[in-house]
């Protein structure tokens, strides 16, 4: 493995780990450096893909069609990506809209895309009977950790920054839920 591998590897592990420990300073320092955005939106479409996974299991063991199949994974990996951007804009303008605040769009970017960190856990949605707590539980620590990084992206209080992703977040979790019943509905369809 070569020594850029390496780093890489580490630099992940190590952001991971920071993200998951909600760490304030970790946050706060999130430059918006070209590897910073490219870790943040490695973190962003890794939770898709694992979200997607979870989904692509239990649609298998409902026996769905296998163009169903696809179009739900894709369609699930495209969502978390989407609200992805969709909550980063709605804390920026909301943000803007208390207080005029310095990062663009693009700095906030890359804390909240590390705040999806947890949700690389999504694949465990597939356990039997603990799917949906695992997935309240997962939706509940991103929060978090999107407040913890809003709060120092920001640099405001931290019930500042709980009302400007609160928000935003129940909208995403009906965006998934939604998603996630007409992947339902579509099964129960073709068999």
């Amino acid at each position: 493995m070569s020594s850029n591998n390496k780093k890489s590897r580490s630099s992940l592990c190590s952001t991971l780990w920071y993200a998951l420990a909600l760490n304030g300073d970790f946050y706060e320092n999130a430059l918006n450096t070209q590897q910073n955005r490219r870790l943040a939106l490695s973190i962003v479409i890794l939770a898709a893909v694992s979200h997607a996974i979870g989904i692509g299991v239990i649609l298998l063991i409902n026996r769905a069609t296998v163009f169903v199949l696809l179009a739900g994974l894709l369609i699930d990996a495209i969502a978390i990506v989407t609200g992805y951007y969709f909550w980063t804009f709605t804390i920026w303008k909301i943000g803007q809209w208390l207080k005029p605040i310095d990062p663009t769009y693009g700095d906030l970017l890359i804390p909240l895309g590390f705040a999806y960190a947890p949700q690389l856990l999504n694949f465990l949605t597939l356990i039997p009977l603990l799917g949906r707590p695992i997935e309240l539980i997962l939706a509940m620590w991103s929060l978090l950790a999107v407040i913890v990084a809003v709060r120092q992206g920001l640099d405001i209080t931290t019930q500042r920054a709980a009302f400007i992703c609160l928000i935003g977040w129940p909208l995403i979790q009906i965006a998934i839920g939604s998603v996630q019943v007409l992947q339902q509905r579509v099964v129960s369809l073709t068999n």
